[in-house]
């Protein structure tokens, strides 16, 4: 088989003139098995070895021209779709990819996407073993099989996310769903198959306390229960562990004032379910002659109307016989000395509803004087919730000059 054709053919004894003999050369086209029968390269291709190709963009097919394997290369890699693309090794490229481009099947041992014009790449399937990724829609994505090198995404919406090893170091989600994670955090918390788990704090599962039995619990700084203990307690307090100011209804002693001066002295504000009052006088004395009464009252003022209060009182040893109750509880006859000075005890007890009891007792210091009395005071009387008290003279006038004056009450 012929190597070479001219277009230029000789017959038998034809004369060879200068035209036929320059057809030869200039019309020689070779044939490819000049090229296909030539010995193999041993050496590896470089960038810089030469190639021959006809450049058809000059119009002269015939035209042979030289080109190095890294232009050829350079020009022949344009914007396109590449179905397969195994690239082992790594590839410099210093030619702007297409913001169309895109990836089907192919291993990318080193990538840097989105990163000139931020525009996102569509990477379907790839073997990415280090890259980083700008911006990037990734339906599947293995990244780091081949050496174990972590990829780095710093944007970017993963479809499906499959890793083994490697650190995610930052992942910023605004939007997406991951369906199937495995992974263990740092601290207490794990997630698997899409499950998280909270670690375990040894405390045994179960109710704490009961009415024989206290629970003792200790929390850590982020809220969970470290230890969990009963202890048992007994439903009769020891003798004397009970204070008055433990009760829902204690027992209270007013504040003591001193009876130096003034027609009346008051304690108001004793709470509602106040059922016994207890009126104290310790050398109480006034500047007239009107024995000493107790007034009770309500929100709406003192009752001091006569006839409201029953009973009477009287004491022993003084020329004025028994005194009956009207506008007050009287501790005393109706008359005095400006000189007595009194040791009384009033104690108030509620009978029912607003039906108050009174007693006294008690004696003068000045005289040879025992008080005593009892009487009461009916809630139609009272008007309503006992709240207040008053201690004044009879006569309502008489000002006091010494003494001490205090109540206490109880429920």
């Amino acid at each position: 088989m012929a190597k070479f054709n001219t277009g230029q053919s000789f017959a038998d004894g034809d004369t060879v003139t200068g035209a036929k003999l320059n057809n030869i050369t200039s019309q020689l086209n070779i044939y490819t098995g000049v090229i296909s029968e030539q010995t193999a390269m041993a050496a590896t291709v470089s960038t810089a070895d030469q190639l021959l190709i006809a450049d058809t963009d000059n119009g002269d097919s015939g035209a042979a021209n030289r080109v190095t394997v890294q232009k050829l290369l350079n020009d022949t890699l344009t914007n396109g779709t590449y179905t397969t693309a195994n690239l082992s090794g790594t590839i410099t490229c210093n030619r702007t990819v297409a913001t169309s481009a895109t990836i089907t099947t192919g291993t990318i041992p080193n990538l840097t996407a989105g990163t000139t014009t931020s525009t996102a790449a569509t990477i379907t399937n790839a073997t990415i073993t280090n890259g980083t990724i700008t911006t990037a829609l990734i339906p599947t994505l293995t990244a780091g099989t081949t050496t174990g090198t972590a990829g780095i995404f710093t944007s970017g919406t993963v479809a499906t996310l499959n890793s083994t090893t490697g650190t995610i170091a930052t992942l910023n989600s605004t939007t997406g769903t991951i369906t199937n994670l495995s992974t263990t955090l740092a601290g207490d918390f794990t997630i698997s198959q899409g499950t998280g788990t909270l670690g375990t704090t040894a405390v045994t599962a179960g109710s704490y306390g009961s009415v024989t039995a206290i629970p003792f619990i200790t929390v850590d700084a982020k809220g969970r229960v470290t230890s969990a203990t009963t202890g048992t307690f007994s439903s009769t307090p020891a003798d004397g562990s009970i204070t008055p100011a433990k009760l829902s209804q204690p027992f209270t002693s007013g504040t003591a004032v001193a009876s130096t001066s003034g027609t009346a002295i008051d304690f108001t504000g004793i709470p509602s379910w106040a059922k016994r009052i207890t009126v104290m006088l310790q050398g109480v004395s006034t500047d007239g002659t009107s024995g000493i009464t107790l007034r009770v009252g309500t929100s709406g003022g003192f009752v001091a109307g006569g006839g409201s209060y029953l009973g009477a009182s009287d004491s022993q040893g003084a020329a004025v016989g028994p005194n009956n109750f009207s506008t007050g509880f009287n501790m005393e006859d109706a008359s005095a000395s400006a000189s007595t000075v009194r040791h009384y005890v009033c104690v108030l007890t509620n009978i029912s509803g607003n039906n108050w009891m009174y007693v006294v007792l008690g004696g003068a210091s000045d005289v040879a004087n025992i008080t005593m009395g009892g009487g009461s005071i009916s809630a139609a009387s009272l008007g309503g919730t006992l709240d207040r008290v008053r201690i004044t003279s009879i006569i309502g006038t008489n000002t006091f000059d010494a003494g001490l004056v205090n109540i206490m009450y109880e429920g």
